[in-house]
């Protein structure tokens, strides 16, 4: 005969798993949402570099036309469904339902930052050879915005990786009281200004972790993003006939990259921060 009976307790609150739960992009591009159709029209105007001139020899002006260029971003539908029987929420330990609402909104969220992400990697501009994070690498990306005309107006942001934002902690110019006014270490953020720039701590971004990470920093009229109208939509429901549970996101959705002059892709190398 046993001298005890041990017992386990089994916590009923689950705890989250790690992985990105929003969208940490789709404020940071131009937005449109669809009503009805397959795709939308986005129309970039500008005088296509146009100089002033003078009157002609017969005293007229000369005219010019306007340059005018419309992107068209094509709507896919994307679905995530999680399905569980009643029988399997009722043996299993914490709440089955909520876990199926959370991790199906989770899905979704992280394909909208993948569809943005996946068009603003088909510029064409970069910084050059890979080298480690920097004031340096920051000013870079920033002066060829700049020589580009792209307005230093507030609407220019940076998607970096863990590695990246390592590097900035430990510059002076990030960090110092002498040089900015918040205190980067009081509050580790996955969003922060600096720079007049949204900078945004991805850490799904191409290459993440290796010698060739992908960071990219743009403006908010180089990209644009469509979904439909109602944005993210939610089923929650039960089968009675086969007794099962579920819950779906779907969205309609595409991005399109309006502006090559307006990104620039930032060469990282984030591997001194790899795990070993």
């Amino acid at each position: 005969m046993a001298e005890s009976a041990a017992q386990t307790q089994y916590r009923q609150e689950y705890i989250q798993g790690y992985e990105a739960r929003q969208s940490l992009v789709r404020k940071t591009v131009t937005t449109e949402t669809q009503i009805k159709g397959n795709s939308a029209v986005f129309l970039v105007a500008d005088s296509g570099s146009a100089s002033a001139v003078t009157r002609g020899l017969n005293g007229l002006i000369p005219a010019r036309a306007d340059n005018l260029t419309q992107n068209t971003a094509t709507l896919v539908e994307w679905h995530d469904l999680a399905r569980k029987t009643s029988f399997n929420i009722f043996m299993s330990q914490g709440d089955g339902r909520r876990i199926m609402q959370d991790t199906t909104a989770s899905v979704m969220n992280r394909k909208v930052d993948d569809d943005i992400i996946t068009e603003l990697a088909t510029g064409t501009q970069d910084t050059g050879a890979v080298q480690t994070g920097s004031l340096a690498l920051a000013m870079h990306g920033l002066t060829i915005l700049g020589n580009n005309a792209v307005p230093l107006d507030g609407n220019i942001s940076a998607l970096i990786t863990p590695a990246f934002y390592a590097y900035l902690m430990q510059t002076k110019e990030f960090t110092s009281v002498d040089y900015v006014n918040n205190k980067p270490f009081t509050g580790m953020l996955t969003m922060f200004r600096w720079a007049n720039v949204n900078w945004i701590v991805h850490p799904n971004l191409p290459g993440k972790g290796t010698a060739a990470e992908t960071c990219i920093m743009y403006h908010k009229d180089a990209i644009g993003h469509a979904i439909n109208s109602g944005e993210i939509m939610t089923a929650i429901g039960y089968n009675e006939e086969q007794d099962y549970s579920f819950a779906r996101t779907s969205a309609y959705m595409g991005a399109k990259l309006l502006q090559n002059s307006g990104v620039v892709l930032l060469n990282h190398d984030g591997s001194g921060f790899a795990a070993s």
